[in-house]
């Protein structure tokens, strides 16, 4: 029986271990995202009882968080094996992976600019529906506080979106202590104090609007959402170019193995069997 080889190695080593760092790092990266989906999950009960995940009307953090890790420790092993030992189907699978979220990406960018409206009210239903699971979910509720902490916002459009929750809707027959209030993480911080005052916002829209300017945020989250896009294009850009460079270092690993398989000579060597 008889097989082919190269007389030489098919690439550099420089190139093929560079690869490979990055690989490994990405792997144990979606590693590290699966155990704390898993733990966050092990904590509120779901893995004993999956019927949890559908029970929330709104986004549950953590099945975001096992989705990347899930793709992320696929990627990476598919990556680091393909590099070590220059396979070109898991390549293949790596860069076509790679280059289709690329796209993907790219399309939902195209699509946000062309059908503005459609996205501006999909993005306000999203967020209305999580504000009525606000209390549903620990971890719902804390992405929702830091983000109206960290934009200096309140609710999707204003704090009258409040109204969906039904512990702080105005409208309800709830006898619930935070009824026509917003969450503490709408409160304007007060510099002087060193402990947060989780009930500054009780009872504050039973105010005049007018009061509202001085004690919470009136800008809703969308509104600064978009007004932040603007002020971080750099950063948006940048995670794109660094996709693109990936992409394109895929290929040219890719390549570089073809041109190789082309132009080196092979050996042929016979095994006894």
């Amino acid at each position: 029986m008889h097989y082919y080889r190269y007389s030489n190695a098919e690439v550099s080593c420089w190139y093929k271990y560079l690869l490979f760092s990055y690989n490994i790092v990405f792997w144990l990266a979606g590693v590290a995202f699966l155990a704390a989906g898993l733990w966050a999950w092990s904590e509120k009960g779901v893995l004993s009882d999956l019927t949890k995940v559908t029970g929330l009307h709104g986004l549950d953090p953590v099945v975001l968080v096992l989705v990347v890790g899930i793709v992320m420790f696929t990627l990476g092993f598919a990556g680091c094996v393909g590099a070590l030992r220059e396979n070109i189907c898991l390549l293949k699978f790596f860069c076509g992976t790679i280059v289709f979220i690329f796209l993907l990406e790219l399309a939902v960018a195209v699509m946000a600019f062309l059908f503005q409206d459609w996205v501006r009210d999909r993005v306000k239903e999203f967020f209305e529906n999580n504000i009525k699971s606000y209390r549903d979910d620990i971890d719902l509720q804390n992405i929702i506080d830091s983000l109206q902490r960290i934009n200096h916002c309140c609710g999707a459009q204003g704090p009258e979106d409040w109204d969906f929750n039904i512990y702080f809707d105005c409208k309800s027959e709830s006898k619930s202590r935070e009824k026509c209030g917003v969450p503490f993480s709408c409160c304007i911080p007060d510099p002087a104090q060193k402990v947060v005052n989780t009930q500054c916002g009780y009872d504050i829209r039973k105010k005049s609007k007018s009061q509202w300017d001085d004690q919470i945020f009136v800008k809703g989250c969308i509104h600064a959402l978009e007004a932040w896009l603007p002020r971080n294009i750099y950063i948006v850009a940048g995670v794109f170019i660094a996709i693109s460079l990936l992409q394109v270092s895929c290929y040219c690993y890719d390549s570089l193995k073809k041109n190789l398989f082309a132009d080196k000579d092979l050996l042929k060597v016979e095994v006894v069997m």
